[in-house]
């Protein structure tokens, strides 16, 4: 049997994130992850995802870019969805954004250990004006 690479595991954990499959949340993530440099662990993680959710119900990552130097995954997801009320501090209120995350993930084994992310503030700014 050929094992999964970290590639394989990151697509799988994208398909969780979009099934808000919390309970296989662990499946992915090691129990200490960290965040932009903030330990939030396990709960902290899956409760940042929720929140994402309940603030965007519409919210789906894609997948637009997908780059794998081992044991690091660097991702560009992209998003067209409709946040519900302020979203990165920015007026939005339901109106439809698309913005990209581009985001990196350092696995320790084949689980996420750490994950450092920055949001394309700046093209929800311009389609807001």
């Amino acid at each position: 049997m050929v094992s999964a690479t970290i590639a394989d595991i990151y697509r799988c954990y994208i398909a969780c994130l979009n099934a808000q499959d919390w309970l296989s949340l662990s499946r992915f993530v090691t129990a200490d992850v960290e965040h932009n440099g903030r330990s939030f662990g396990l709960a902290g993680y899956r409760a940042m995802l929720e929140e994402d959710f309940r603030q965007i119900p519409d919210l789906a990552f894609r997948l637009d870019l997908l780059i794998e130097d081992t044991p690091i995954i660097g991702a560009r997801l992209a998003f067209d969805c409709r946040p519900t009320g302020l979203f990165l501090g920015l007026p939005v209120y339901g109106r439809r954004v698309s913005f990209t995350e581009n985001v990196f993930y350092e696995f320790r084994g084949a689980k996420i250990a750490r994950v450092w992310s920055v949001v394309d503030k700046a093209a929800i700014e311009a389609q807001l004006a």
